[in-house]
């Protein structure tokens, strides 16, 4: 923990200090709660971050932790921690439209596997957070009638890009849950949470269970927490990161640690920048990414010059992957409904019908050649930095309001640092280090491969990019108060 003066966000020690001390109750938080969302439902514009919540569902979970504190008997670090779920997820007794009107027309009867072991961790689950249309956009910008867009806390008249797009809304509007699950296949996890200035953890891929969400793309999504802090998403991820019988891609993997996460320097550490590649972004991006580098360098560690190949190959590969997976899921509803479908959704979906068989075989030939190359790349360094989003959040226009917003040009350019984490399944973290001019959000991202003593080598060292976070907290002088903020425990 390091004490700060000015505004900080309240996490998941505020809570606890709250409930261990008596000062509050998780049953007083969620009362709190229920109040700041019907008023988030009625301000002007709305937030429209939580799109799905449930007062008794929400009262039953909190008084069950409450007694629980009362009892000293608590679950976990999460017990009577409010959180919420991407809509992707399916959520008992929410309806998973996966942000669209049509999908989801019954209440679920079963949660995902992240949505149970939240409960088993004893966190209250206060509902399910909006997202872009089938994660199709970065924008977050969807204004059918069930979602609308959400704002971004910081400034309401910006978007909070996507796709988890309510999921980093919920939690940078002061709070009003400290910790909330998305779904990252193009930076859906690290997008949003960069635009509204909170920390944004995309684990390994297979790494936390998909199961229970919309298996909108299989080989590019990985699940991961949005938080407050480095120190909360370290918990969140050490929670949900392990094997799930029902999700077989992270069957295999190595247990989750979070070793040397705390060490006081990073001495020993090579933090590999492709230059080149780090300045393709807008110039005050890049000038408070480059001093937060300096900033590491000055705690020990030491920043290595490398090349990442082909990436304009890798760039046009992930596209066609991941477009083309999902258009094959959602080929069904392309043709049924068309018509309800956003947009932008329509666009997305009939551009990816023009992929053929050989484009996506060839792309999955590129994503063996880019791992290849990140292989010889950890082998000298221990992460790659970059910044997280090449801009800040977009302005949202009136007409946005109506018909939504598709701009391909922005999408190819908000996803520009994500796509080789989402293509070759290795972890990223998307940390806040400043604002620009304007008062948006910067943040910078790391990314990392481990490489274990087999041929079969994969990608499972989220702890050091935990250990990166923490000491690229220390680099923002101050942290500025969202213009949208709800204190849960005043």
């Amino acid at each position: 923990d390091s004490a700060r003066n000015g505004f900080s966000f309240k996490g998941i020690k505020d809570y606890l200090e709250c409930y261990r001390s008596g000062k509050l109750t998780p049953s007083q938080v969620a009362k709190n709660i229920i109040a700041m969302l019907e008023d988030c439902d009625k301000s002007t514009p709305p937030l429209r971050a939580i799109v799905q919540w449930d007062q008794e569902q929400i009262m039953l979970m909190a008084e069950a932790s409450t007694t629980r504190y009362r009892n000293k008997c608590t679950l976990s670090y999460l017990d009577g921690i409010p959180v919420c779920l991407k809509e992707e997820f399916k959520v008992v007794p929410y309806h998973h439209r996966v942000g669209t009107v049509y999908l989801g027309t019954e209440p679920e009867t079963e949660d995902a596997t992240v949505a149970k072991k939240l409960r088993e961790a004893g966190a209250i689950i206060i509902g399910v957070s909006n997202m872009h249309e089938l994660g199709t956009g970065t924008t977050g910008c969807n204004p059918n009638r069930y979602h609308k867009i959400p704002r971004n806390p910081y400034k309401p008249n910006h978007f909070t890009g996507g796709s988890s797009s309510g999921s980093a809304a919920a939690v940078a509007a002061g709070s009003l849950c400290p910790v909330a699950i998305g779904t990252d296949g193009g930076g859906s996890v690290r997008i949003p949470a960069s635009f509204c200035g909170v920390v944004g953890l995309k684990g390994t891929f297979g790494r936390i269970s998909c199961h229970g969400s919309l298996p909108l793309s299989y080989s590019t999504v990985s699940v991961g927490p949005i938080c407050t802090s480095v120190a909360d998403a370290a918990i969140v991820y050490s929670i949900l990161a392990e094997p799930d019988p029902l999700y077989p891609y992270g069957l295999k993997q190595p247990k989750a640690t979070l070793s040397d996460m705390c060490a006081p320097d990073l001495k020993g550490l090579n933090l590999g920048v492709d230059w080149t590649f780090f300045k393709a972004c807008d110039a005050e991006v890049l000038s408070i990414s480059e001093k937060a580098v300096e900033h590491l360098q000055s705690l020990g560690a030491s920043v290595v010059e490398v090349s990442l190949p082909e990436m304009e190959e890798a760039r046009v590969a992930h596209v066609i992957c991941i477009l083309s997976e999902m258009r094959d899921f959602l080929q069904p509803d392309f043709n049924k409904h068309f018509q309800e479908m956003n947009l932008d959704t329509r666009a997305n979906l009939a551009l990816a019908s023009q992929f053929t068989a050989l484009d996506y075989i060839t792309a999955n030939r590129q994503r063996t050649r880019s791992m290849g190359f990140l292989r010889e790349i950890f082998s000298t360094v221990n992460c790659i930095l970059t910044p997280a989003v090449p801009c800040t959040a977009p302005r949202i226009y009136e007409s946005d309001l109506l018909t939504g917003s598709s701009d391909m040009s922005f999408t190819v350019r908000s996803i520009r640092f994500m796509q080789l984490g989402n293509f070759t399944g290795i972890p990223g973290l998307v940390v806040p280090i400043g604002y620009s001019t304007a008062g948006l959000p910067i943040n910078l991202q790391a990314s990392t491969g481990f490489l274990l003593k087999t041929v079969m080598a994969k990608w499972w060292d989220e702890a050091v990019l935990l250990r990166i976070g923490l000491k690229l907290e220390q680099f923002r002088s101050q942290t500025k108060k969202p213009s949208i903020y709800y204190d849960i425990l005043a």
